[in-house]
């Protein structure tokens, strides 16, 4: 068993924060979903855009073992195979939008959800929901949530996952933006679990959601 070595790494954050290489095409992404001007159908597009470049990149963060196959031709060809037993996770609601990007990578890939949120007085997370499929202690868990800002929820979602018996150091945490704050915050907390995101900004699109889903 490998995983397919990356040189994203952050060194600010050590070797688990990971970030997506930095081209014209990744910029333009991360503009229009900022701009206050782009329209939701624009935004979506764009949001959906990212959304697959990021998923692409978490699995190449997953294991995988030598595969020699047959072509059709006659000829041997020494490949790979990703591991089984990975499955995917969304921090409701804005983490359902990046569902449909792990399905058309992974078409039978199985997802759990989360639903928390943040109490109006003391601002403290609370778990409200929770569904994952029942052998999740034994997978690989993509944990699905664009926009990490204070990383109060990641931390609350990462110990769900744990106390439902998910290692630490299974869990890929896939985010478009995060803030330093949030990632610091995150990283101490559960300094074992990977973390991949398109970048890493102090003024991160915190209204990603209301504009993907229309409700804002």
């Amino acid at each position: 068993m490998a995983t397919i070595t990356s040189n994203n790494a952050c060194p600010d954050f050590g070797p688990s924060v990971k970030v997506l290489k930095s081209t014209g095409q990744l910029r333009e992404l991360q503009t229009v979903l900022r701009d206050v001007e782009t329209s939701r159908s624009d935004f979506v597009f764009c949001a959906d855009r990212l959304i697959r470049l990021v998923v692409e990149e978490g699995l190449n963060q997953l294991p995988y073992s030598p595969l020699s196959i047959t072509t059709p031709t006659g000829y041997g060809y020494d490949g790979i195979t990703f591991e089984k037993g990975n499955c995917g996770v969304s921090i409701m609601r804005s983490g359902e939008a990046m569902e449909q990007g792990l399905r058309d990578c992974c078409r039978s890939i199985r997802i759990g959800k989360i639903l928390i949120q943040s109490e109006a007085d003391t601002r403290e997370a609370k778990v409200y929901y929770a569904k994952f499929p029942q052998d999740i202690e034994g997978r690989k868990v993509l944990l699905m949530y664009p926009i990490l800002s204070s990383g109060n929820t990641a931390i609350q979602a990462v110990q769900v996952l744990k106390e439902h018996g998910v290692k630490e150091s299974n869990i890929l945490l896939l985010s478009l933006f995060v803030t330093p704050h949030a990632l610091q915050t995150v990283t101490e907390e559960h300094p074992e679990m990977t973390i991949l995101t398109s970048e890493i900004h102090p003024h991160v699109p915190v209204h990603f959601g209301q504009k993907y889903f229309g409700t804002d």
